[in-house]
């Protein structure tokens, strides 16, 4: 080949590069515009859009309890099970559930708590749950949930993606696409984490098929909230600012020819870094919250200062513009030694909890902030006994048949119990609320149609909540 030759391909190759790139960005602002996003819209991936409709939140604080709480030991009493204690249910009562270890000839476990009324609305609620006893008016407590998935990393996968195989984009990562973040120096999504560990990991707060901006960031509660986020000695900020500089110039060029949102995401990435080398230890600086604030969310015991830190960290993040917040506290997977276990987690999350709803209410955050709680599924009222030498050993098995979760805030109804289990919390027996409909009353409450916010992936549309889902009206204001 000769040179004349060599120049003149050269010459066609870049021709069709720069005409398919013309014809794939009018193509791209086609597709951003059928998503209700502008072709010209602002450079930043976290821009905040505008929701379908009006919404009532526009803030989500998810308190996840990993490992699935017992529900009839702490919001759906069942007195007809300490009827039965100790003996099995007959095989018609079991022969279709879906036990993950333990037989249908299993026995009975009545709870060993009590319930109780608290508030006008004279909710029920266990013993366990004093403090939460006292918002007892300000929640919506669901107890007719059920989920197909009855193990622990496909129920959380299920309960946050819409779907029991990995890949998929988490319900936060959801969120921050359709919606953007209010937060100028902060993560639109960030997770805080306490307890021993969840099943899923970061399954739950992934980006999924997603650029990689709207994936959760994870912070620590105590000491740089995410490592390595200082520089290194000898370099001062207007040096790192200034390799920004040129890195955001070298991104740029190589983004205008490849086209890869992905590198979009990067250059937001390194941006927000630099952000958060200021704001985020201004996060973490307690000393502007008063003493009566600190005690409340019991920052001063041993049992309550790690989820009491996460709870406060949630106020102050969607103080700042946060659109969404997890707290994974791990492990309510008490397959042993039940009434301990239970009333570990509860003496860490009650008081904490109580104190973010009241907080969030006394500072006016409350109506614009949606606030959900639950695990991935609940607790079966046969008992597990991994130790017959050990009658404390005593625990429950998986239960998606039927549980209880409950929201408050935004866009919902308080002080209020949505559906019933049958007298033995075997299976929901009214007002049937699947995993979806929740996802898909989420969404509703931010202002978002579930079946509109919509992600192009592999030749179809994908969403939150697949293929199914309704909005639960009951719950909303």
């Amino acid at each position: 080949m000769n040179p004349r030759e060599y120049f003149e391909i050269r010459s066609r190759r870049s021709f069709l590069r720069d005409c398919a790139g013309g014809i794939g960005t009018v193509a791209l602002s086609q597709l951003l515009a059928s998503e209700g996003r502008a072709a010209g819209e602002p450079s930043s991936p976290l821009a905040p859009v505008k929701p379908h409709f009006a919404p009532k939140a526009k803030n989500v604080i998810f308190l996840f309890m990993e490992g699935a709480p017992s529900q009839m030991d702490l919001f759906d009493e069942k007195p007809e099970l300490r009827k039965w204690h100790g003996k099995p249910f007959t095989p018609e009562l079991t022969k279709n559930l879906k036990l993950a270890f333990i037989k249908p000839n299993a026995t009975v476990l009545g709870s060993p708590f009590r319930f109780q009324r608290f508030g006008q609305c004279g909710m029920e609620l266990s013993e366990l749950l004093p403090h939460l006893g006292s918002c007892a008016d300000d929640i919506c407590l669901v107890r007719s949930m059920y989920s197909e998935a009855f193990n622990h990393h496909p129920g959380q996968l299920f309960l946050f993606s819409g779907h029991v195989i990995g890949g998929r984009p988490s319900m936060g990562a959801w969120t921050t696409y359709g919606l953007g973040s209010e937060a100028q120096n902060l993560p639109g999504f960030v997770v805080l984490s306490s307890g021993v560990g969840t099943s899923a990991g970061a399954d739950n707060f992934t980006s999924g098929f997603l650029p990689s901006t709207y994936a959760g960031t994870m912070f620590r509660s105590s000491g740089e909230p995410i490592l390595y986020l200082s520089n290194p000695k000898g370099i001062s900020r207007e040096t790192q600012r200034a390799r920004l500089d040129l890195l955001r110039e070298l991104n740029q060029e190589h983004q205008e020819q490849a086209g890869d949102f992905e590198i979009a995401s990067r250059i937001h990435s390194y941006e927000l870094a630099f952000k958060l080398q200021m704001s985020a230890p201004e996060l973490l600086d307690f000393k502007q919250e008063s003493p009566k604030t600190v005690e409340s969310y019991g920052l001063d015991r041993d049992e309550t200062k790690a989820y009491g830190t996460n709870c406060l960290l949630a106020r102050r993040l969607v103080e700042r513009g946060v659109r969404f917040v997890m707290l994974m506290h791990a492990s309510w997977d008490h397959h042993s030694n039940l009434e301990s276990g239970l009333r570990k987690m509860t003496a860490a999350t009650d008081r904490p909890v109580a104190a973010l709803l009241k907080d969030l209410k006394q500072r006016g955050l409350l109506d614009e902030t949606l606030v959900v709680w639950g695990g991935e599924f609940g607790r079966t009222p046969l008992s597990e006994l991994r130790r017959p030498d050990d009658p404390a050993n005593i625990g429950r098995d998986h239960h998606p048949d039927g549980y209880s979760m409950w929201m408050a805030g935004g866009g919902i109804k308080p002080g209020q119990v949505i559906g019933r289990t049958d007298e033995l919390g075997l299976k929901v027996v009214e007002d049937r609320v699947h995993v979806h409909d929740l996802q898909a009353t989420i969404l509703h409450s931010l202002g978002l149609d579930h079946t509109r916010l919509t992600y192009r992936h592999q030749g179809r549309d994908f969403r939150l909540t697949d293929i199914g889902g309704e909005v639960v009206k009951k719950m909303l204001a």
